[in-house]
């Protein structure tokens, strides 16, 4: 659509043009709301004022005295004013300024609304401000000048009168009088008023403000101003706003005080608030918005802390005082002041005039070309001078939201402040800047508005910038002229730096800038345009060099001063400051660089103090990684210090050169060092890891030491290394330092000091190498060491100095024969003894080549004394130790070599020194298991018996186990039970059940020690397999006992093992004499041979199946079970009987001697048919081999068989009938073993009655018939060839319909009884699939395959199956055999039907679906399926009506047709005939056309009405006129009382749809029939199911005339659902029956007997059997209701009045209950058209009678011809054993 035509044609062509009018009141009241804020009426006044050049506002509050408390008889004023505050109320405001008075605009402005003041100087813009006077005063009055205006409303108008006074009469002020609208105002809170008034004088053009109380002066304000001085704006501020439309052109500065004079009583405050009036919503005097309890007080009562409770009391204390003090004058007079600095900025504004004309649309005035912002601060100084020194001024503080600094902030001064804070610490003073309507907040949404105050905003941020610096300038020249003033010059101490920092503190913190409310932004645009003034990213700050740029003030992030001290950084307590965290933040500071420290070192050298400082910070920061390598480098290289205690003075240190620092652990400080190590002194602060990450190391032993031996000519005589203290304390230090160094260290200090005469002696200063120990005392003229205290031995050796003399002198001098010894005599001293002593004693200096010497050298006689004193002598051959044993009993009894040590028993120690001496040089403890060995292998018994014993005892001890004697081959141990013969470890065993396999036992006593010598308990099982595969047992016994031995060890039994053994012929069995056929020879029992078979031909145990086929063997329960590892099995396998069943079937069944017997074992086949098919070969062969049983039946009598083979069906079925007790002619039954092809499965039991003399059929198993399947056996279907001849189709096939119905029906219930496995199709394949057709004949012929044999039949069943047309099943016509309609279609819904499925399907056929219930089956979704079915009836109905609508259509044209010839003779005919009425005709009793006889109140008999009409006609004679009057109150209403009732005048509606009849025009027209007709129709098609979705339609209705026009209501039901009946018939019951379970459980067969009663009543009028309900309830007279198209029929009227009849089963009782609910179904279908009782609803209920009374007689006369189906009637009557289908 476009919007742009249609609004051009409307402003065209549309109607009159209207001006839109206004509400005035709602208009002011709309406006007023917006004004949230408090004391709005007199910001308003008070900005009037100053736009008109006011200098003083006087504000004077008129009260009126209270009526309830009448002022008390007293002079004291105070008392008075207390009076007036509490109980009086407010008259009147009267506001006067001495402005200019109002011009001719002003009063024309005043007005009107919305008009403003086109003035842009001016702050007013919306001209809505002054009617916030309306808030309180209804007729406000303005008088100015000559001239004033009084206002008063007219209902909703607003209307002024203006008057003209002469000039004498005039007011030389402007007053705006107004009265309060209601005298119940209390008087306001004078403090929360004196304050508003102090906030507001800040920036509004104003002077003086005066506030009065009747004749009270409450306050008076003054503000004054000193000479303003101008604000340099420095070159490179950006004066210009962001977007460029405005510029800051100048700036300056002045200084405000404001005084404030208030009376005390402004601080007052009532102890009892006065209680407010009934009614009144007004606080009293004393409360204000801030004295209304909040939740957060609340909960601080229940939460407060005791820190919390303190504070409120030490309040509450000040309080009272300030109170009292107070109470003492309250009428007295204060006085508070305040200083402000004020700077102001005029602004340049450069806009576009589109942008102008955007601004003065929204505002009604032209943007300002110049304009005035304005910031208000308290300095330091203005706030210290501000402090109250009074308590009343401290306690009442007039001025609290005048100074910004306090809570909530800086705020945005409009002329007045707003709601909007500006984030610092600062008002804003910005009368240009546009607020919103109600002037509480900046408008920050309107488009061209929204630009024009972010520019605003932006130079106010400039404006604070420039500020701040001025500021920050006069800082500066503070702390100069301190500086000066101390006598320090120019240079700026610690001193002023502290004394200035709170002044420094409080300018930071006035522009430091958070989050403004409630516009987030405000703060945000200020912020931004305050950092980025300034064209270089700098800003002054304070630092300990005064204020300076911060590019040169830096961030201590520790203490630098002790060696930087000329960096400016910003001070301790302003580095936490949101100021210093905003620079930061913007990178406009940072933290002290290297490069400061750099050049702060180039600058001077570093005293000993700063040193140390400076060592310690760099390594600090080396360690953290805040400083890298180079850079550290870099700084050393710089640093000069001066080691002097005095500045100046000392050497100089070049820290560049430092290469090592002093590891006092290990060279002492006092020594001296090399020029390139730091002195100690300078390093004692920092930590080893500092000193390293400056990239200096610990000055090493070795280093130090080649300096003191370089540099030793050029020390003194004391500190050289020929002193002996200094060379002794260099040796104690290298000492103390030696094990710490490495090898290569260790090395060099030896070659550094081995030429040098460093060690002190006895014999002065000797090298390393020619001194001695001092433990050296063998000559006495060594020099031995001396003065060499605390010096460790370990380093001396290790150095050179000697502990030992050398062995050649110590052989000759100690080992040296005595000069009395003579040639030949055995040595009798024990020198040996003094040098194993001696050199024991020094064992540890002793070279590694003397200790290798005196290994190699015998130097150790053995004993040779006698028996007992063996150790007096000694041999006279030297051994050497290794040779030799230690001195002990039990070694000498072996007779080994044993040391000579002279002395008693006892006196050789191992774990003495010379012991240990002895052990080191390889003395024998113990003699070693190889000569143990020997010895016990020896061929003197008595040695053999002490080294056997000796080995025993001390295996353990002497640690023989380590040795592995079972592996020596040679022969030492001996045998049980022979005691000539050794054998080794390997050939003898302990276990003596494995001597049965021939292997030698150790002898006994020794089995518990034969882990000791490493005897096995058991041969290897390889050896004994083998010995047991080389000679098997020859006796069971024999057997018994070596296969028990091998059980014992069947753990170790190998794969190998047992794979050798299970094919090795080791088990005896007695051979078995057998004849050719297989069966035993009992007779040969006494030959039997013995023959060995392998495990794997042997079972265990005994068989009663299979004992006389397989070999069975029973050895034990141990020897059994090595048996069965090695391949023998408890009884044969599946596999092992198949292929013995392939083998040799003939022998395997004469063994048996039974076909059961062999059957059995078929059957065990079956069941692993699967496993036996994975053996494809054995599988293969059980296909090929003749192994089957089968049976042939053979005829009992011989003569027969030709004649029952030729005489056809009847011989067959005479032989199926003949007695089975006739043994002498019954047939037999032969079993033989065929192959698989030529068995076949008995699948039709027919074709096997005729053909079985030539048949081998397997056994009828499903297990074997499988089995026999799977092997290739044929079933007999697939032999017998069946050749089916059809007669002619039949003409009508309605009973091939209803079988094929049947059928499908009832396979669903048959084939659920069988798994999937069995069954070839489903139901739901026969259903796409199966077809039925009648014909006249079905003849049968069976042929067998492969035999000249055949059988013709007649059969009333069969099918045939086309690929092209499915399976069809012929039946011929009359009587059917079920039996064969079974046997047909069982072949095609199972893969093997049998005889009992036969049967089964059979029966299915002929039971009904509830004897079937009745036998167990689940025949709930057959019902399922017939609720199908019946809306498929459902849409045959619908096609009936869609017919009878056809058939209206037609009857409507023949009545047009008709209408045309009708006579008035015949209209008289039909009067006439009009004394026997028809069903449905008009009587006496019409409500419509006869009112006269309805007022006679003819006789009850009478007034019948239409059903006892019905009643005859129905041949229904009943003597209940109970159920008359019932049916009757039914279908007419309630009838109204009998007394005359003068007929209602026709009703608005009726007069105007023209209905009323009017009798004087001659003979009225019936209706024609097709629209009634068509009427009841419709009343049928929108009857619907109950709570069905479809929505109900009341249908559309043809005029009729024949109708009422009055109705009754019909009450509503409360019933709930219950359960369905067994037709699918829903029931529901009253609420407020106790048990609906009890009910139905007693009406089961009446509710269902019900329920297809009301099916009958749908039936006659094609109604949906869905729309049809039941209910019941305990009470009332309500027979059936309409609800919404579902109709309800009363349970209870039934069972009173036809159960007992229906149940008698006489037809007369079913029709008089058929007829009766007809006509009440009637009654509810024509609710469908008409609601109410009412003629109309009449008319229609007779209408439907007689329309659908033909299809009731013609039900009626079914009733009485029909015999009811007992099956039917079990369900009806039975009662008790049907069941609702819930």
């Amino acid at each position: 659509m476009d919007f742009t035509k249609l609004r051009a044609a409307a402003l065209k062509d549309g109607d009159d043009e209207e001006a839109v009018t206004v509400n005035t009141r709602a208009l002011i009241d709309k406006v007023l709301a917006r004004y949230s804020g408090e004391w709005t009426t007199l910001r308003e006044l008070l900005q009037n004022a100053a736009d008109a050049q006011a200098s003083t506002v006087v504000i004077k509050f008129e009260t009126l005295p209270s009526a309830q408390v009448p002022i008390s008889n007293t002079t004291n004023s105070a008392e008075v004013l207390k009076h007036v505050l509490l109980h009086h109320t407010l008259r009147r405001l009267l506001v006067t300024n001495d402005g200019l008075p109002f011009g001719v605009n002003d009063w024309s402005r005043l007005k009107r609304i919305a008009e403003g003041n086109p003035d842009e100087t001016k702050i007013g813009a919306f001209g809505v401000g002054f009617y916030s006077v309306f808030a309180d005063c209804e007729e406000p009055f303005v008088s100015s000048g000559n001239e004033a205006m009084a206002f008063y409303w007219k209902g909703n108008s607003l209307f002024t009168r203006r008057l003209q006074l002469p000039a004498a009469e005039g007011n030389p002020n402007t007053s705006f009088v107004l009265d309060y609208r209601n005298t119940t105002t209390p008087m306001p809170n004078l403090l929360s008023i004196c304050q508003f008034l102090a906030t507001s004088l800040t920036f509004v053009a104003l002077q003086n403000i005066e506030l009065w109380v009747d004749d009270w002066q409450i306050l008076s304000l003054k503000k004054k101003a000193a000479p303003s001085i101008e604000v340099p704006i420095a070159r490179d501020v950006e004066t210009k706003t962001k977007e460029g439309l405005m510029k800051v052109s100048s700036m300056e500065r002045e200084s405000v005080q404001m005084d404030a004079t208030f009376m005390n009583v402004v601080g007052w405050k009532p102890s009892i608030p006065a209680t407010p009036k009934p009614g009144s919503y007004d606080n009293a005097y004393g409360t204000s918005s801030a004295d209304v309890p909040s939740l957060r007080s609340f909960f601080s009562r229940l939460t407060a802390s005791t820190s919390h409770a303190q504070l409120k009391t030490k309040a509450m204390r000040d309080e009272k005082v300030l109170q009292d003090i107070v109470l003492e004058n309250l009428t007295g007079t204060t006085t508070a002041n305040v200083f402000l600095r004020v700077t102001t900025a005029v602004v340049k504004t450069h806009i576009a005039a589109q942008f102008a004309a955007e601004l003065e649309r929204a505002t009604k005035k032209p943007p300002p070309k110049t304009t005035k912002l304005a910031i208000l601060t308290a300095s330091y100084d203005e706030i210290a001078a501000s402090a109250k020194e009074n308590p009343v001024a401290k306690g009442i503080d007039i001025f609290a939201s005048v100074l910004p600094g306090k809570k909530p902030g800086g705020r945005v001064f409009i002329g007045f402040p707003t709601h909007q804070t500006t984030g610092a610490g600062m008002h804003l003073s910005a009368p240009s800047v546009i607020p919103t309507v109600e002037r509480e907040s900046i408008d920050l949404n309107a488009r061209w508005v929204r630009t024009w105050n972010f520019e605003m905003l932006r130079v106010s941020g400039i404006m604070a910038r420039l500020a701040f610096a001025n500021e920050m300038v006069d800082l500066s020249t503070k702390i100069k002229r301190a500086t000066d003033q101390n006598g320090h010059g120019t240079k700026v101490t610690k001193d002023e730096i502290a004394q200035f920092i709170p002044e420094a503190l409080h300018n930071l913190k006035t522009f430091t800038f958070g989050e403004s409310t409630p516009s987030s932004q405000v703060s945000q645009i200020i912020e931004e345009a305050f950092w980025t003034a300034y064209k270089k990213p700098s800003i002054e700050i304070y630092s300990t060099r005064g204020v300076l740029p911060t590019t040169k003030v830096r961030l201590a992030t520790e203490d630098l001063s002790g060696f930087v001290e000329g960096i400016p950084v910003v001070p301790e307590a302003l580095v936490d400051s949101g100021f210093v965290s905003k620079l930061r933040e913007f990178g406009l500071i940072t933290e002290i660089t290297i490069g400061d420290v750099k050049q702060e070192l180039e600058a001077k050298a570093l005293t000993r103090d700063q040193l140390i400082q400076f060592i310690g910070w760099a390594g600090r920061k080396a360690i953290t990684g805040d400083i890298d390598g180079p850079t550290i480098n870099s700084l050393m290289d710089v640093a000069v210090a001066m080691t002097g205690e005095v500045e100046g003075s000392g050497d100089i240190i070049t820290l560049g050169s430092i290469k090592n620092y002093l590891n006092v652990g290990k060279i002492p400080a006092e020594v001296p060092i090399p020029p390139t190590t730091i002195p100690f002194l300078f390093t004692r602060a920092s930590s080893i890891n500092e000193l390293q990450a400056l990239g200096w190391e610990p000055l090493e032993v070795v280093p130090w030491l080649r300096f003191l031996i370089e540099t030793n000519a050029n020390r003194p005589e004391l500190q050289s290394l020929r002193s002996v203290l200094f060379a002794a304390q260099v040796l104690l230090i290298l000492s103390r330092s030696w094990d710490g160094l490495s090898q290569s260290s260790k090395a060099t200090v030896v070659s550094l000091l081995q030429p040098i005469a460093v060690v002190p002696t006895k014999c002065s200063m000797k090298k390393p190498g020619e001194a001695f120990f001092a433990s050296v005392k063998l000559f006495d003229d060594l020099p031995t060491v001396t003065s060499c205290p605390g010096v460790k031995e370990k380093f001396l050796a290790a150095i050179g100095v000697r502990k030992t003399v050398d062995l050649e002198t110590i052989f000759s001098r100690l080992l040296s024969p005595t000069a009395d010894a003579k040639q030949g005599e055995k040595p009798t001293n024990s020198r040996h003894m003094e040098l194993i002593k001696y050199l024991a004693s020094v064992r540890d200096d002793i070279p590694p080549e003397d200790l290798k010497r005196l290994k190699a050298t015998p130097i150790c006689p053995a004993e040779a004394g006698p028996k007992g004193m063996e150790a007096t002598q000694g041999s006279a051959r030297l051994y050497r130790v290794s040779e030799i044993f230690e001195p002990k009993d039990a070694l000498r009894n072996l007779g080994l070599p044993i040391l000579q040590w002279p002395g008693p028993s006892g006196s050789y120690r191992p774990g003495s020194l010379e012991g240990r001496f002895l052990t080191l040089l390889g003395i024998r403890a113990f003699p070693s298991v190889p000569e143990l060995i020997d010895m016990m292998a020896s061929e003197d018994a008595s040695s053999r018996e002490k080294s056997m014993i000796y080995f025993i005892s001390n295996h353990h001890i002497n640690g023989y186990a380590a040795f592995e004697v079972g592996s020596s081959t040679k022969s030492f141990l001996p045998l049980q039970g022979d005691d000539k013969r050794l054998v080794s470890p390997a050939e003898c065993f302990t276990n003596h059940e494995c001597a049965v396999l021939g292997f030698s036992i150790l002898r006994r006593e020794l089995h518990n020690h034969a882990n000791k010598f490493g005897v096995a308990m058991d041969p290897p099982m390889t050896e004994c397999v083998n010995r047991l595969v080389a000679k098997p047992p020859q006796s069971r016994r024999e057997a018994i006992t070596l296969f028990g031995y091998f059980a014992s060890r069947l753990g170790e039994l190998g794969l190998n093992a047992v794979a050798k053994i299970a094919d090795a012929r080791i088990v005896p069995v007695l051979a078995k004499n057998q004849t050719s056929n297989g069966y035993i020879n009992e007779k040969a029992g006494d030959h039997k041979d013995l023959r060995h078979l392998t495990p794997r031909q042997c079972y265990l145990g005994s068989s009663s199946n299979y004992a006389d086929i397989f070999d069975f063997v029973d050895f034990g329960n141990e020897a059994n079970a090595f048996l069965l590892k090695c391949g023998s099995k408890n009884e044969p396998t599946k596999l092992e009987l198949a292929a013995l069943a392939c083998k040799e079937p003939a022998r395997l069944l004469g063994i048996m001697q039974s076909p059961e017997k062999y059957l059995n074992l078929l059957r065990t086949l079956a069941d692993d048919l699967s496993m036996l098919k994975k053996d494809k070969v054995l599988f293969k062969q059980m296909r090929q081999s003749q192994f089957l049983l089968g049976s042939v039946e053979i005829p009992g009598n011989k003569e027969n068989v030709k004649g029952r083979r030729l005489s056809g069906l009847q011989s067959a079925d005479t032989e199926y009938d003949s007695d089975p007790e006739d043994i002498e002619d019954a047939p037999i039954k032969q079993w033989q073993l065929a192959l698989p092809g030529q068995i076949v499965v008995n699948d039709d039991y027919n074709g096997y009655r005729l053909f079985k003399s030539s048949l081998i059929c397997a056994p009828e198993e499903d297990k074997l018939e499988t089995f026999y399947l799977a092997l290739g056996a044929q079933t007999l279907g697939s032999l017998v060839q069946e050749d089916l001849r059809l007669g002619q189709p039949a003409e009508k096939q309605s009973s091939a319909v209803k079988l094929r119905s049947h059928v499908l029906e009832r396979s669903k219930l048959f084939l659920h009884e069988y798994s999937r496995d069995n069954i070839k199709h489903d139901s739901r394949w026969l259903e796409k699939n199966l077809t039925v057709q009648t014909v006249s004949s079905i003849s049968l012929r069976r042929s067998l395959r492969g035999h000249n044999l055949s059988h013709t039949e007649k059969r009333s069943a069969a099918y045939t199956n086309d690929r092209h047309n499915g399976y069809t099943l012929f039946i011929t016509a009359g009587s059917l055999d079920t039996y064969q309609i079974s046997l047909a279609l069982c072949k095609i819904l199972l893969d093997r039907p049998n005889q009992s499925a036969y049967l089964t399907f059979e029966q299915f056929l002929n039971l009904n679906l509830y004897q079937l219930r009745a036998r167990g089956y689940n025949v709930e979704r057959i019902l399922r399926a017939k609720a199908a079915e019946q809306r498929i009836a459902e849409e045959e109905r619908r096609k009936q009506l869609e017919a009878e609508q056809q058939q209206i259509k037609e009857q409507e044209e023949l009545w047009r047709q008709q209408n045309q010839l009708v006579s008035a003779a015949a209209a008289s005919e039909r009067s006439k005939s009009s004394d026997k009425p028809m069903p449905g005709a008009f009587g006496s009793d019409s409500p419509e056309n006869s009112p006269t006889p309805r007022a006679k109140s003819p006789p009850r008999h009478r007034s019948k009405g239409i059903f006892s009409g019905l009643k005859e006609r129905l041949g229904i004679n009943s003597s209940s006129d109970e159920v008359q009057d019932q049916l009757q109150n039914f279908l007419d209403g309630p009838k109204p009382p009998h007394d005359h009732q003068p007929d209602n005048p026709p009703t608005y509606d009726e007069a105007s749809k023209g209905t009323v009849s009017n009798p004087g025009k001659g003979t009225e027209q019936v209706s024609s029939p097709h629209a009634v007709q068509q009427n009841l129709l419709n009343a049928i098609q929108s009857s619907r199911a109950h709570d069905s979705s479809d929505l109900f339609s009341p249908p559309n209705t043809k005029a009729i005339k024949e109708q009422a026009t009055y109705c009754d209501a019909t009450p509503s039901q409360n019933i709930t659902f219950l359960a369905d009946a067994s037709n699918g018939t829903r029931i529901f019951v009253d609420k407020t029956i106790a048990s609906p379970t009890a009910f139905l459980a007693q009406n089961v067969s009446a509710l269902n007997s019900f329920a297809v009663l009301l099916d009958d009543v749908c039936d006659i009028y094609s109604l949906s059997r869905k729309a049809m309900h039941i209910f019941y309830d305990e009470s009332g007279a309500t027979i059936a209701f309409n609800q919404n198209g579902s109709i309800f029929c009363n349970f209870r009227f039934f069972t009173q009045l036809h159960q007992k009849k229906m149940e008698s089963g006489d037809p007369e009782g079913r029709k008089e209950a058929a007829s009766y609910w007809w006509v009440v179904v009637a009654h509810e279908l024509a609710h469908n058209l008409v609601m109410p009782h009412n003629s109309e609803h009449s008319f229609y209920t007779e209408n439907l009678i007689a329309n659908y009374f033909p299809k009731m007689m013609a039900k009626a006369a079914a009733y009485a011809s029909h015999v009811p189906n007992p099956s039917r009637r079990a369900l009806l009557g039975s009662g008790r054993e049907q069941s609702l289908l819930d």
